[in-house]
């Protein structure tokens, strides 16, 4: 019997409060992340990711007063992550009611951090977040395919860190590899170029990382509609679908997704 795909909703907080950009900048006020959550929860999301999306470009901790305030009005795993550096952080963040961390910044920093945390909190707790850009234009007049940035960078997919701002160099497909290696449980996979865009979730990209690790991936970036999570379930192996403005401005509600989900044969926890 196949696993139940799971849809969760993301909370992207600042200062307190859950925002929304599209490719990462120009973000707008979404609301208060403890009644989100708890609306979310009752509406039967199977999982919930907080994400304090500056805490990394900041150099400043998570808000773990929030991240308390939201673990308390839900009753579904949940993962936080934004600015998580050390074990301490990570300790910090599960004593405060998460049942994962995410990290991001900190796991191209500090590789090893994946296999230290792995080691203590067990491999269900590190959910590493791998954010990508494309690292080619496309020459729609000649289909062809064009790298940005010169030939020292022979992939298509690069690993950005820093919220998105800074590029790494790294190849998202070989880091993928890299991260199931050291440790991780999970991989939260973010298209830049989709986020906000409501266009769909960039199925090239996913079905590359899929493709490449045996753990399970959640697609993230780009969600517009309820056909983009059929899409993606139907045309790749994500375990799970994360969405947010299409939760946020109340366009749609997480029963109403997983029953169309079911419609199309797609089996979720109902």
């Amino acid at each position: 019997m196949p696993l139940s795909k799971r849809v969760i909703p993301c909370l992207d907080v600042d200062n307190g409060r859950v925002v929304k950009g599209i490719k990462f900048r120009g973000v707008k006020d979404a609301g208060d992340p403890v009644e989100l959550a708890k609306t979310y929860c009752d509406q039967g999301a199977d999982e919930l990711v907080f994400l304090d999306i500056t805490a990394s470009k900041q150099d400043r901790e998570i808000m773990k007063s929030m991240v308390r305030k939201v673990a308390s009005v839900i009753d579904i795993p949940f993962t936080v992550g934004g600015g998580i550096k050390t074990l301490s952080d990570a300790r910090e963040i599960l004593l405060n009611g998460a049942d994962k961390v995410s990290i991001n910044t900190a796991t191209v920093k500090t590789p090893k951090l994946v296999t230290d945390l792995m080691k203590i909190f067990g491999r269900q707790c590190v959910v590493v977040a791998i954010d990508v850009k494309r690292n080619y234009e496309v020459d729609e007049k000649n289909e062809k395919q064009t790298i940005v940035h010169g030939p020292e960078r022979d992939f298509y997919f690069e690993v950005m860190i820093y919220g998105g701002s800074k590029g790494t160099g790294i190849d998202a497909i070989r880091w993928a590899k890299k991260v199931e290696e050291l440790g991780a449980g999970e991989i939260l996979l973010t298209s830049i170029d989709a986020d906000g865009t409501k266009n769909g979730y960039d199925i090239e990209l996913t079905n590359a990382i899929c493709n490449s690790v045996r753990i399970p991936v959640i697609a993230s970036g780009g969600c517009g509609s309820s056909d983009h999570m059929v899409e993606a379930f139907k045309k790749t192996d994500v375990d799970a679908v994360l969405a947010a403005s299409i939760f946020h401005y109340d366009k749609l509600t997480l029963d109403k997704v997983k029953r169309y989900l079911a419609e199309k044969g797609i089996q979720t926890r109902l």
